[in-house]
């Protein structure tokens, strides 16, 4: 876990970059369209939106979330679990929107093409998260933190 404003910022910044990268390569794939210049181009809206909602409104209210639950503070797995599923769950809502709306506008069908966004993003992003982006994220802070 992160224990100043730096490696908040630099544990936020891997995590976010991570899991765009991580959901773009899969929704481009999913739509038979992963393309190196489609790819690149979505990536850095992709990351500033994702990285904004991490900073301002979806962390926040995961954190503050958690931190109500009768979870027991000095274990941090459980803790740790309960921010990620939230985070994850509060960034495919918002993503899922973006995602859809900067690849057809606001349309008539927008509702039906959200809801399926977000069944589509939420099987992957989860595993993506708990078992890939999140831990190594978190090894890679710990290294920094022991030099």
């Amino acid at each position: 876990m992160p224990t100043n404003k730096k490696e908040g910022i630099i544990f936020t910044t891997m995590m976010c970059f991570s899991m765009v990268f991580g959901m773009s390569a899969y929704n481009l794939w999913l739509h038979q369209e992963l393309y190196l210049t489609k790819f690149v181009t979505g990536l850095l809206p992709g990351f500033i939106v994702a990285f904004i909602l991490d900073v301002f409104v979806i962390g926040v209210l995961a954190k503050k979330i958690a931190f109500k639950l009768p979870l027991n503070p000095e274990k941090k797995v459980p803790i740790i679990l309960t921010i990620s599923c939230l985070m994850v769950a509060g960034m495919v809502t918002c993503m899922s929107l973006f995602g859809v709306i900067m690849e057809q506008g606001i349309s008539d069908n927008l509702l039906s093409a959200y809801l399926n966004a977000w069944k589509m993003n939420v099987v992957i992003a989860l595993p993506l998260q708990l078992l890939f982006v999140g831990p190594i994220s978190r090894k890679v802070l710990n290294i920094i933190q022991t030099k």
